[in-house]
């Protein structure tokens, strides 16, 4: 991962938090649905972390979460 890209990947672990959050599910939930494990939702989830992952793991939170995945890649000035 590049540095300059730190603060988006930032931005998606704390959407993916909320949404899961929203639905009401875990990270181990969340994990077992799109086949991952808990520590990766977990730090891809953490603030002080930054988890480059692929399209398609955000395409399969995006599904299991039932949100566009276009909402994760709206990024906010920092």
């Amino acid at each position: 991962m590049k540095s300059i890209h730190t603060e988006k990947y930032r931005q998606i672990g704390l959407k993916i938090a909320y949404y899961r959050k929203l639905r009401g599910l875990t990270q181990e939930e969340l994990a077992e649905q799109v086949g991952l494990t808990p520590a990766y939702i977990g730090h891809l989830e953490a603030p002080n972390i930054s988890k480059a992952l692929s399209l398609d793991t955000l395409f399969d939170i995006a599904d299991a979460l039932h949100v566009d995945a276009q909402k994760f890649l709206m990024f906010e000035e920092s």
